[in-house]
């Protein structure tokens, strides 16, 4: 097993649930950087988190508060993973690499930043 399904068939009604969440919100709008390609629902069975994807491995999330979909990023070098608001928590102790993507997605997290 490697962790990892689109089929509907291995969610549970948990994951079936916020699947319809992740539908529902796309009509409210992508995330500014995530392409619109491809878009699957994928659930990682070992996280239990459950997340739009597509082409280029792009993931969004929902948030529940303000029921619209955000990016969720994998820093290239060190692999940290988050939302850019708690990535940037993390900006000074980063390797300059994984600095430089975040300078990147700056310009998507605006309101953040």
């Amino acid at each position: 097993m490697n962790g990892y399904t689109e089929n509907l068939a291995d969610f549970g009604y948990r994951e079936l649930k916020e699947a319809g969440k992740l539908l529902t919100a796309i009509s409210n709008g992508l995330p500014e950087d995530f392409y619109d390609q491809g878009i699957k629902v994928g659930f990682n069975m070992n996280s239990g988190y459950v997340f739009l994807t597509n082409d280029d491995f792009q993931v969004a999330m929902y948030d529940d508060e303000s029921e619209q979909l955000y990016s969720f990023y994998t820093t290239p070098y060190e692999g940290k993973e988050g939302c850019y608001e708690e990535l940037l928590q993390e900006y000074d102790d980063m390797h300059p690499e994984d600095q430089e993507f975040m300078n990147e997605i700056k310009q998507y997290n605006r309101k953040v930043a």
